[in-house]
């Protein structure tokens, strides 16, 4: 689902058959201005989102952006003002900051996560809402984060229960041969895991739930033959630590799935 169709379907589910209390208390024609003001320190993401919400509804309404997507809002700073129809700026209000706040959410976490990372790469992973992929990877980008895959047609990634299916490490890695060329990665769990996947020339080898010691081990053991991800149960309490053994990527699933919303409110003046 494409970021018009996502927005579309949030504003039918938000304003379903019509906003009674506005079309109650207000005439149609009635303009005002208004400002979105960030009432949390953070990095923002999803003003064009926000923006698109207020379009769809009225294509007349001004929209001023007055932070740029990754950029820090401090706290109760404006980042936004609107002018015009008053229907469409409170139809669209809900919508508009809860596309906000989450992006934003995810921006500001991922950031404290990169902060700590040093030559490491952060990176992301499908545990996003459903439909919601797209913007919530977009939010990682403006942490500083980097994107792994989208989906499942856009490299080879042979995880755990894949190799159970195929039996071992190395039948799921010959087996994933047959994938036209697509990057391969694979992810395993043990030293013994690490040795019988090096022979096939993988791209990527993720290191999952592995200790400290067993990561530094492998990156000895795998001497830049590949690059290496580590994966499992990263923290901000112990990536600094996951950073400093020498892999390469970092995937962390909490700045999707865990991080919280940046608190914003939409103010008519």
């Amino acid at each position: 689902m494409n970021v018009d169709e996502l927005i579309k379907c949030a504003l039918e589910e938000d304003i379903g058959t019509g906003d009674i209390t506005t079309d109650a208390i207000l005439p149609r024609d009635e303009t005002c201005r208004a400002v979105i003001i960030c009432r949390d320190e953070g990095i923002i993401s999803g003003i064009d989102v926000a923006r698109k919400v207020f379009c769809a509804l009225d294509g007349k309404v001004a929209f001023k952006p007055l932070v740029k997507d990754g950029e820090k809002a401090s706290r109760n700073q404006e980042i936004a003002r609107l002018d015009g129809s008053a229907k469409a700026i409170l139809n669209g209000e809900r919508v508009a900051l809860n596309f906000l706040q989450k992006m934003s959410g995810i921006a500001t976490y991922t950031a404290l996560f990169v902060k700590k990372c040093g030559k490491a790469t952060l990176i992301d992973t499908r545990k996003t809402d459903p439909c919601m992929r797209e913007l919530e990877k977009y939010a990682v980008t403006c942490g500083g984060g980097k994107n792994h895959r989208f989906g499942l047609y856009d490299m080879v990634l042979v995880k755990d229960n894949h190799i159970k299916a195929a039996g071992s490490v190395a039948e799921a890695l010959r087996r994933a041969k047959h994938a036209g060329g697509a990057k391969v990665e694979i992810e395993v769990e043990s030293l013994k895991e690490v040795n019988e996947a090096m022979p096939f020339g993988c791209d990527i080898i993720m290191l999952d739930n592995m200790s400290v010691d067993d990561i530094r081990k492998s990156v000895e053991l795998i001497g830049g033959r590949a690059k290496i991800e580590v994966s499992g149960g990263i923290t901000l309490e112990n990536v600094r630590e996951a950073a400093r053994s020498g892999v390469d990527f970092i995937s962390v699933g909490v700045i999707t799935h865990s991080s919280g919303w940046l608190d914003m409110s939409l103010k008519i003046l």
